[in-house]
């Protein structure tokens, strides 16, 4: 999976790098980008706006793009979707300030932690914190999305607006997994975990750190449930097949992941999925004829197997995003 190009658009939104003096028609009409890479300030306190000054005068009196409290002045009454590229493989973006800012923007609706690219950082690498207070800073939030696992920390909240919740990366540690599961999100419509590889700190285990999200208990409006990018697919889809949460989805997501015949085949023999309206597998292990059973067995759902790896007789499996 290519992860070379900063988002051209979040929430719904087109993307739109900030600097200040910037003036645009409708500033809740795009999904606002703070960043380095490029504007820089006199007086900046940060290092890299210091170093890039004594290197290059030619920037001096530009705006440092990452200039948050100068965000938060000339948009944080308008602005609905904020997008941090902040975070790279050597340190976490500064949590406490972006919670700081966000609570200073009551429309914010979308908040996306960790756009960066992968020749700043693989994401694997990128470096993030407890994400925690950005929803006890902001309860009117409807979208976190966060890129990047290493150092992530979350512990259970109670917050009565987000509909959406994304972490992407390498290898989602198990604390963050039982945390979601213990959380109580009654609007949560659509739960993304990237499970990733042990080896890049994807601790979390289908038994024991997923039980709360496969329970669903405190997820009851949850519609779609992704859990991709696993090493442990089949044993994903094992704990499916009988999992309570799946009755009332109406999209599964397993794609990314290395998905064999063993867990297309616990899906199949498991509790019925003709209910769901899309089933994503793409980025797979399974045979064609595996592939052909699934179509058939569901032919009223939209099911996704493009993208096959691997050859037959192939032992070797892997997932999509390792790196």
């Amino acid at each position: 999976m290519d992860n070379d190009d900063h988002l051209s658009s979040f929430a719904g939104l087109p993307a739109l790098e900030y600097f200040s003096g910037l003036d645009v028609p409708d500033p809740a009409a795009v999904a606002w980008r703070l960043s380095w890479g490029g504007l820089w300030r006199d007086g900046c306190p940060c290092a890299t706006c210091a170093e890039d000054r004594r290197q290059r005068p030619e920037i001096a009196g530009r705006t440092c793009g990452m200039d948050l409290n100068g965000f938060v002045e000339q948009w944080g009454d308008s602005a609905t979707a904020l997008i941090i590229s902040d975070g790279d493989e050597d340190e976490a973006p500064d949590m406490a300030g972006i919670a700081a800012a966000i609570a200073r923007m009551p429309r914010l609706r979308a908040l996306f932690v960790g756009d960066v690219i992968d020749r700043q950082a693989q994401v694997s690498w990128i470096h993030q914190g407890d994400v925690t207070p950005l929803l006890v800073a902001a309860p009117w939030l409807e979208h976190l999305q966060v890129r990047g696992s290493e150092g992530l920390e979350f512990t259970g909240v109670r917050h009565e607006s987000l509909r959406r919740l994304i972490f992407e990366g390498g290898g989602l540690p198990g604390g963050v997994a039982r945390a979601i599961g213990a959380s109580d999100l009654p609007a949560l419509e659509h739960l993304e975990l990237w499970l990733g590889t042990e080896h890049y700190g994807g601790s979390a285990t289908i038994v024991d750190d997923l039980a709360g999200v496969l329970s669903g208990a405190r997820l009851p409006a949850l519609r779609r449930l992704g859990l991709r990018n696993a090493e442990q697919a089949d044993e994903v889809a094992a704990a499916l097949a009988s999992a309570p949460v799946v009755a009332r989805l109406e999209e599964l997501d397993l794609s990314l992941g290395a998905l064999s015949d063993t867990g297309a085949e616990a899906l199949l023999t498991g509790q019925p999925l003709t209910h769901l309206r899309r089933l994503d597998l793409a980025f797979h292990f399974l045979s064609d004829d595996m592939a052909a059973r699934i179509d058939e067995a569901l032919p009223d759902v939209d099911v996704d197997t493009s993208d096959r790896q691997g050859a037959d007789g192939d032992t070797e499996r892997y997932i999509s995003v390792s790196e």
